[in-house]
C-alpha cells in the first residue's frame, strides 16, 4: 500500500463511527446476537418475543424513514407501541433493563484492537474535539457499552449520537448536518473516521475530510477506497500522531 495521504487541512474536530471502526466485530453476528438476547429477555418478562421482534422492526425501520424532524427517539416509540401495545413507558423502562443487565455480556468475546485507544487518546492529547457519530438508533446506555467493548472511554466524546438526540439516520445527510450544527462547524472543519464507503464517507458531500478503516471495511457501493485516504486501525493511530496540535478547535458541541 502506497504511504497515507497527510491531513489536507486543519480540522477542528473528528468524528469516529463506532460498529467496524472503534470496536471490531462483524455487525451482522452482533445485530443477531442482539435479537436473540432481546428474545430471551422478553420471554423470561412474560412477553411474545416473535411479536416483540417484529414491533421491533417496525420501530427501527419506521426511524429509518423518518424525515418529520421528531427524535428517533419517539419516533421508534411511537411505532413499537402501536405494533406491539401497552404504554410507551413501561416498554421503555423494560428495555432499560435489558440494556443495563444483559446488553453488556453481547460484548463478552469482543477483543479491542489497541489502536483504537491509542488514536483517541493521540487526539486528545492534541486538542481534538471528539463526536461519536455511530448510527442513532440505540440508547445512550448501549452506546456506552460498546465504546467499553471498544476499550475507548466514553467520556473522551462531547457528543455521542443516539436515538433520543438525533432526528436522522446515516447516510442521510440530514443526520451529518444536524452534528454540524450541534458542533457549530462546517464540513470542511471536520475529519470523519468510519469503516462504511456509504454510511460514513457520506459526509464528505458536506465537505468533511475522511479517513476510511479497512479492518472491517464495508464497501456496499464498490467504490475504489484508493480515492480516499485509508488504512488499517493501526495505520490510522500511526497517521494521527503526524499531526499537528487543533489550533482552533469547536469549543461549543451540544452534547
Amino acid at each position: 500500500m502506497s504511504p497515507i495521504a497527510p491531513a489536507s487541512r486543519p480540522y477542528r474536530a473528528v468524528c469516529f463511527d463506532l460498529d467496524g471502526t472503534l470496536l471490531p466485530m462483524d455487525l451482522h453476528e452482533f445485530l443477531s446476537g442482539y435479537y436473540k438476547a432481546l428474545a430471551a429477555f422478553a420471554v423470561a418478562h412474560g412477553c411474545n418475543a416473535v411479536e416483540v421482534s417484529k414491533a421491533l422492526d417496525a420501530g427501527i425501520g419506521a426511524v429509518l424513514k423518518s424525515e418529520d424532524g421528531r427524535t428517533n427517539h419517539d419516533v421508534f416509540w411511537e411505532a413499537f407501541c402501536r405494533n406491539m401495545g401497552g404504554e410507551e413507558s413501561s416498554w421503555e423502562a423494560l428495555f432499560n433493563q435489558f440494556y443495563e443487565e444483559e446488553f453488556g455480556r453481547l460484548g463478552a468475546n469482543v477483543v479491542p484492537n489497541p489502536a483504537a485507544a491509542r488514536a483517541v487518546a493521540t487526539l486528545q492529547a492534541k486538542g481534538y474535539p471528539l463526536v461519536l457519530t455511530t448510527m442513532p438508533l440505540f440508547p445512550h446506555r448501549a452506546v456506552e457499552w460498546r465504546l467499553q467493548w471498544a476499550g475507548v472511554p466514553p467520556e473522551a466524546f462531547q457528543r455521542l449520537t443516539v436515538y433520543s438526540n438525533s432526528t436522522s439516520v446515516k447516510p442521510k445527510l440530514a443526520y451529518y448536518q444536524e452534528n454540524l450544527d450541534a458542533m457549530g462547524l462546517s464540513g470542511e472543519d471536520v475529519l470523519m473516521v468510519g469503516n462504511n464507503t456509504v454510511e460514513d464517507l457520506a459526509f464528505t458531500q458536506l465537505g468533511a475530510d475522511a479517513f476510511l478503516v479497512t479492518d472491517w471495511l464495508l464497501n456496499p457501493s464498490d467504490m475504489d477506497v484508493d480515492e480516499v485516504r485509508h488504512g488499517t486501525m493501526e495505520q490510522f493511530a500511526q497517521w494521527v500522531e503526524t499531526l499537528p496540535p487543533c489550533a482552533n478547535p469547536a469549543t461549543s458541541i451540544q452534547p
